[in-house]
Formats: structure tokens, sequence, C-alpha cells
């Protein structure tokens, strides 16, 4: 015979649960968006600055999800200068121009500091 007994009850479960509903991941996820637009401008190589003053960023809800998008508005001929600043391309007369990885080391702590805030919420 096997025999199972449980003693207690879920209140501190059921508590967290309740309070995930009532954080204002908008809110939350704007003031990074904003941190991180920041961050890119301050880091991305700067020629004309017009890549640097371009970044901007997008918060959106889809389903259970929200997202962080980081836009930069500085297209040339088709090309996103941003994106050709990070990985690099090739030039007209068959060089090529390095790129440098400055996207990611710019939002890297502001990644740590998502991670950091939602942590506590869970601890809370």
């Amino acid at each position: 015979m096997i025999v199972i007994k449980q003693s207690g009850n879920f209140n501190k479960s059921e508590a967290f649960l309740k309070n995930t509903t009532k954080i204002d991941y908008l809110r939350i996820l704007e003031k990074y968006g904003r941190e991180g637009a920041s961050a890119l401008a301050a880091t991305t190589p700067v020629d004309s600055g017009l890549t640097s003053s371009s970044w901007g960023y997008e918060v959106r809800r889809s389903g259970n999800s929200f997202v962080i998008n980081w836009t930069n508005s500085n297209i040339v001929n088709g090309v996103l200068i941003a994106i050709i600043l990070q990985y690099g391309h090739g030039t007209r007369n068959g060089g090529y121009v390095q790129g440098r990885d400055y996207i990611n080391p710019a939002l890297r702590s502001v990644f740590d500091k998502i991670a950091d805030e939602a942590w506590k919420e869970v601890i809370k």
C-alpha cells in the first residue's frame, strides 16, 4: 500500500502568480528601450553622426510575450548602415571594410539590468 500525505497550502505560490499579473511590463520595457537606444547611440561609430542619432525602439506585446525592437532609420540605397558598421561590407573597388561589434557590448548592460530587475520581481 502506498500512502501520500500532503499538508500546508499553496498560498505563497498563488500570491506570486497573482502578483505577476499586476506587473506593468510595458512600462518597465519602455525604460529599457530608451536606455538601449541611448547606449547604442553612444557607442555607434561616428562619421557623420547620422547613424548614431537614428536609433529608436519599439516595445510590443505579442500574446504572452513582450518584445523590445531597437531600430535604426539610417538607410542608404536600401542598406541599413548600422548593420554594415556592425558586420562589415565590401567596397565598390573590391575592398572590404571590417565590421566593429558595437551593438552587443552596448546592449549587454541593458540585458543584465533587465535580468536583474526580473529576478528581483521573482523573489519578491
